[in-house]
């Protein structure tokens, strides 16, 4: 999954993120240039998900 993906996806996602895991927060969900890494593992400490998992749910979800 790459930044574009992301960037493209993350307004449609973060409602249904939020809803699915009640722990998310905005801040949680919010993505910054060139920090792929960190934002995926900020998602993994709070869904509980290996990466390849998340990205796997995260398409899923439209």
């Amino acid at each position: 999954m790459d930044k574009l993906e992301i960037k493209g996806k993350l307004n449609e996602w973060g409602g249904k993120i939020k809803q699915a895991h009640g722990n998310v927060t905005d801040d949680d969900l919010k993505y910054e240039e060139g920090k792929d890494d960190e934002w995926f593992g900020r998602l993994q400490q709070k869904i509980g998900k290996s990466k390849d998992e998340l990205v796997d749910w995260l398409r899923s979800l439209g």
